[in-house]
């Protein structure tokens, strides 16, 4: 089986464009599971540019299946989620001026700062997942912190797809997901995935766990939220077969 988590954090930005409070966060989760969602994910950033303390709060107490919390290392950030309790804390790397995460943690320059904060999440019970580029070197590092799980960073990829040559990073992504699995990780994977690119993705049998966002929602302004998660979700499927 592969799973799907639907990041809502783009019903946050729609909400936060006119100051309102709609559209609100948790029906949005709502639907998500409705249409296929095996959890929901939600980055709380310094900034607050979309997703907020009060949508955490609301969804940690609203969602029934997993509540995975997209985190960086800020100490603010890091006590919000151990008092929040995420089913899962993926740790990313965080920058002010970036529209949207641009690549994965440094797992050995950042080894020091990211071990204590997994600790911590760990020893509360919050499961803790690593984003990270698909390199063996950061894979390498991921027992050491002591996460059993990383989501690896598709970006390159979906960049590339169709149109300029994507198989060099396919194959990238595919070795690190063999070697992790190899290592008793979990292996999770996302970042600009759509419906036209996801297949190849998620057709790797050692991934177990896609994260999308921004394609779901553009295109549930079009067929609603519900049936835009319900499409991705039968095409990850379909990929298994």
């Amino acid at each position: 089986m592969i799973h799907l988590g639907v990041n809502i954090d783009h019903i946050a930005t729609i909400r936060n464009a006119r100051g309102t409070r709609e559209p609100e966060v948790t029906v949005a989760a709502g639907l998500a599971e409705m249409g296929g969602a095996d959890s929901i994910v939600a980055h709380l950033r310094e900034d607050r540019r979309h997703i907020n303390d009060r949508d955490v709060r609301s969804l940690r107490e609203s969602i029934t299946t997993l509540f995975n919390l997209e985190m960086s290392t800020d100490k603010e950030i890091v006590e919000i989620a151990l008092k929040i309790k995420p089913d899962i804390a993926t740790l990313v790397p965080e920058k002010r001026e970036e529209l949207t995460t641009e690549g994965g943690l440094d797992l050995i320059k950042n080894f020091k700062k990211i071990k204590p904060i997994v600790e911590q999440m760990e020893g509360k019970g919050i499961r803790t997942s690593l984003f990270i580029d698909p390199d063996e070197k950061q894979i390498d590092k991921v027992k050491q912190i002591g996460s059993g799980m990383i989501e690896i960073h598709t970006g390159e990829y979906a960049n590339l797809y169709p149109a300029r040559p994507y198989t060099k990073k396919l194959e990238k992504i595919k070795k690190a997901s063999e070697m992790a699995h190899g290592m008793d990780i979990k292996v999770a994977a996302g970042h600009g995935l759509n419906y036209q690119n996801v297949s190849l993705i998620s057709s790797i049998p050692q991934i177990v766990e896609l994260n999308i966002g921004h394609s779901i929602i553009a295109r549930a302004a079009f067929v609603g939220l519900k049936q835009a998660v319900f499409e991705m979700k039968q095409i990850m499927l379909q990929s298994r077969k």
